[in-house]
């Protein structure tokens, strides 16, 4: 791979190109009148500087731990593709060129919460994977305040309807991450990683109890949009089937316990998040 292709992967562009989804809908949902699309594209371009930036220190921060598991031993850092002095300072020069896309594109707010969401996965997150299994949560933080960012961009305000995306997100990525722990739950465990399911009695009685609790809160969370006023009856009826999907999977989570039944909740996670969001573009455009 060619050195442009390297410092490409250290940003995550799955990662980035989710970011910029939940960005882009929260700046639709917030937008007050008519949609700029000038400003959301300063908005998306700002979101993934900074994001990306976040996504090359993390691999600079767990360059020692990635050379351990067979997932990420292919990383750039760990096979020597790049040096992690250049790394350091790629990641760091991609947050600062975000936050004066954003400053200069949008407003203060929206650069001070792309800048948050990067401290908080970076500094926080990062490290508390090696401390305790509560980093999922921690980790949910970042991973949900995108839309947020969107949505001041678009508005210049901090409302209801962003907390509400806020919360679909924070909750939806506790099943999502928890099925992602089991399937590779010795993985992490070898590199020292604390999740859930690496650290508890076989069986999993935690996991499955976080699984369950919040594959329930996700359902009451997705009711938000309705009950705010931001969506209709399409986006109401069809949240709560995939709601009670995701339930179900779940439910056969605990039930079975295996590597299957983890690797469809899983993929019923990825399925319903887009879905999700193209229900309420539906709606809000009906």
């Amino acid at each position: 791979m060619s050195q442009l292709g390297l410092y490409l992967e250290l940003t995550k562009p799955r990662i980035i190109t989710m970011i910029l989804v939940t960005t882009a809908l929260g700046f639709f949902l917030g937008s007050p009148g008519e949609l700029s699309l000038w400003r959301m594209l300063w908005t998306l371009v700002g979101t993934a500087l900074a994001a990306g930036g976040a996504g090359t220190l993390n691999h600079y921060l767990e360059r020692d731990v990635d050379a351990m598991m067979r997932r990420t031993q292919t990383r750039p850092l760990p096979t020597g593709g790049l040096r992690a002095g250049p790394t350091l300072s790629f990641g760091f020069g991609l947050i600062i060129v975000g936050q004066v896309v954003l400053v200069v594109g949008t407003n203060l707010l929206t650069a001070w919460l792309a800048l948050l969401t990067a401290f908080l996965y970076v500094v926080i997150y990062t490290p508390m994977k090696r401390m305790t299994w509560l980093n999922t949560s921690m980790g949910a933080i970042p991973g949900a305040l995108p839309p947020v960012g969107g949505w001041t961009a678009a508005s210049g305000e901090l409302e209801w309807g962003a907390w509400a995306l806020f919360a679909i997100l924070f909750t939806w990525q506790h099943p999502h991450f928890f099925a992602i722990a089991w399937l590779f739950r010795d993985d992490y465990r070898s590199a020292g990683f604390q999740m859930l399911p690496c650290v508890e009695e076989e069986g999993y009685p935690r996991t499955c109890r976080q699984i369950i609790g919040f594959s329930i809160l996700l359902l009451v969370a997705s009711m938000l949009p309705a009950y705010l006023g931001i969506s209709g009856i399409v986006y109401t009826v069809g949240a709560i089937l995939l709601g009670l999907g995701m339930l179900a999977a779940s439910v056969s989570l605990v039930r079975v316990r295996d590597q299957y039944q983890a690797r469809r909740l899983l993929r019923a996670s990825v399925i319903y998040l887009p879905l999700l969001f193209l229900l309420t573009v539906i709606d809000v455009s009906l």
